[in-house]
């Protein structure tokens, strides 16, 4: 009996360092490819920015511009849905071709506000960003029930702002659905730090399901930094 408790407390340890040898190589590549994918948006961003036939061709044509809006929706759910059946490369691709047109649909920030503005409010970001996310991955408290919330209340803002495009049109309704934007997406920061770090420390490694663990990880945090900062855009952005 000693003898079979002490090899399953062995294949325990071994299990635990095995664990521990992956879960940091698997967090690392998360923030990378987050970090890249900031870089990718906002080079592109940019770029289009200062190109005035690209910014007529998807601003100036409603097509162009919801078909881009539409290509971003099937690209999260595809990559967020498709995982298990997409290899890690193309689910790779498809995560930088998702934040090359994002970068093209935000290039009109670089029209509305400016530039010390923004890069002002990245900071901001970024700081804010940073200290959730180490509050997510480090607290002990069970954040699950708090990601519920936080999604239900994602849903009401995104409906509340489709109505207020549409119907109401009002500039003090919007600023109080951005002040609501940064609490939920502050939230959401520590919800999906906590939740991509109880998912890693799961991982037997670093192979290729783990590391499309990590991509996915990597996406939800990439949409919580960048939604965070459109929300403090509009509320601390100066106008040109």
């Amino acid at each position: 009996m000693d003898y079979e408790e002490n090899f399953s407390n062995a294949i325990s340890r071994d299990r635990e360092l095995e664990m521990s040898a992956a879960f940091p190589v698997l967090m690392r590549k998360v923030y990378v490819w987050m970090a890249l994918a900031l870089v990718i948006t906002g080079f592109t961003a940019f770029g289009v920015a200062s190109s005035p036939g690209v910014l007529s061709v998807i601003y100036g044509n409603q097509i162009v511009f919801w078909g881009l809006m539409i290509a971003e929706l099937v690209l999260v759910f595809a990559i967020s849905g498709a995982i298990n059946r997409l290899s890690l490369t193309t689910a790779t691709l498809l995560f930088v071709l998702y934040s090359v047109i994002n970068g093209v649909v935000l290039s009109s920030i670089f029209l509305v506000y400016t530039a010390t503005s923004i890069a002002s409010v990245f900071f901001i970001t970024a700081g804010t960003f940073a200290v959730m996310a180490l509050i997510g991955y480090t607290t002990k408290t069970d954040l699950s029930s708090m990601g519920k919330i936080l999604l239900m209340a994602l849903i009401g803002m995104i409906i509340a702002s489709l109505v207020n495009v549409f119907f109401v049109k009002s500039s003090g309704f919007d600023l109080i659905i951005s002040y609501i934007g940064v609490l939920v997406f502050v939230g959401l920061t520590a919800y999906d730090s906590q939740k991509i770090k109880q998912m890693l420390l799961m991982a037997p490694d670093a192979g290729e399901t783990s590391q499309k663990i990590a991509l996915l990880g990597a996406l939800s945090l990439y949409l919580d930094f960048i939604n965070l900062f459109i929300y403090l855009l509009r509320i601390f952005g100066r106008r040109e």
